[in-house]
């Protein structure tokens, strides 16, 4: 597990963008839960981590795309490919992000 940023930097049903093992990785607040997806929208090459999130879900800001924090699947046209997920665990105030090896 990876230190990717402490809770306190993460708002409350939104997001921010880290570098975790060399990628991009959107750590995203929603509904009192911690999620970890690859920062880049499966559609078009823009960070996720800039769009809004609610109810468990972000959207993409530039085509509005809804992508499921927990699982990365999209509901919601155009893209239709899902995100990739990481395994997260709250210590204290730390995110700590499990990258694939």
């Amino acid at each position: 597990m990876i230190k990717a940023a402490s809770l306190s930097d993460v708002p409350d049903e939104g997001a921010i963008r880290v570098e975790l093992a060399g990628k991009p990785v959107c750590i995203a607040r929603s509904n009192g839960e911690v999620f970890a997806l690859a920062d880049v929208c499966s559609h078009a090459d823009v960070a996720l981590s800039e769009g809004d999130v609610e109810d468990g879900k972000i959207e993409c800001w530039l085509h509005g795309s809804l992508f499921d924090l927990r699982t990365g699947e999209p509901s919601g046209l155009p893209a239709t490919g899902p995100v990739p997920t990481y395994p997260v665990t709250v210590e204290g105030d730390d995110v700590l992000v499990q990258m694939e090896s």
